[in-house]
């Protein structure tokens, strides 16, 4: 996956658009990626971690001594061969107010994924996986592929290390909204399908449900779903 995902980075000639380095954090060891005859358009920096660390933790380290406008998190499991999103997400980040720019994500047979949630309580859940109710309301989004300003990531702190694998995302889109921040989806589209490891799996169910129960009973999570509730579903996120 790392190695498409580079390939593709390097096919959209990414130095070009302005992606000036990509930060690559190592779980557990593997093989360098092979870089293209030309090299890549890009800085690659590799990290190696002694000890495998969580979504949070590792996106926290490579971002932190960014000095560059603009900070990407991205996931290994994104698709980009279908076109270079780059453009889009920084135009869509250049409205006033915004302070993180998504892609619209299609799965291997170009549906549409359900990326655009809304704030999990337990009647919410209940009424996605019970009912089979489609949410309308798009309160966060999954941290498959975001575009921020770096100012913007440094203010709110990057993600909360409080959680492991699960709601991070959830609570980062929270904390930008209660600065004041809106979420803004751009006219692009990437290829993601979501694990949902958690379903078929124990040991990531009770991560899920922990983090739930962390993120339920945080000031964040109440604050911020009195400030949801005030808010027109229109005025949720920019399209562009």
């Amino acid at each position: 996956m790392v190695q498409q995902l580079l390939d593709a980075l390097a096919l959209h000639g990414a130095g070009g658009t302005g992606v000036r380095r990509v930060v690559l954090t190592l779980n557990l060891p593997e093989p360098a990626p092979l870089a293209p005859a030309g090299g890549w358009p890009f800085v690659l920096e590799l990290r190696h971690n002694s000890v495998p660390q969580g979504f949070s933790a590792n996106h926290n380290a490579a971002l932190a001594d960014a000095t560059e406008p603009l900070v990407c998190v991205l996931n290994p499991d994104v698709d980009l061969t279908g076109g270079n999103p780059f453009p889009a997400l920084v135009r869509a980040l250049q409205r006033q107010g915004v302070g993180l720019a998504y892609p619209m994500q299609v799965d291997e047979h170009g549906q549409l994924q359900d990326s655009e949630r809304e704030l999990p309580t337990p009647w919410s859940l209940l009424r996605r996986y019970a009912v089979k109710r489609r949410e309308t309301r798009a309160e966060w989004v999954n941290g498959a592929m975001w575009l921020l300003p770096t100012p913007v990531w440094q203010g709110i702190g990057g993600l909360n290390t409080a959680y492991f694998m699960y709601c991070e995302d959830v609570e980062l889109c929270l904390r930008l909204r209660l600065a004041g921040w809106t979420l803004a989806r751009a006219a692009c589209v990437v290829g993601h399908a979501g694990q949902r490891a958690s379903h078929r799996r124990a040991r990531h169910a009770l991560w899920h449900i922990r983090s739930l129960l962390r993120l339920w009973t945080s000031a964040v999570f109440w604050r911020a779903r009195a400030l949801l509730r005030r808010t027109p579903t229109a005025a949720l996120t920019m399209i562009e």
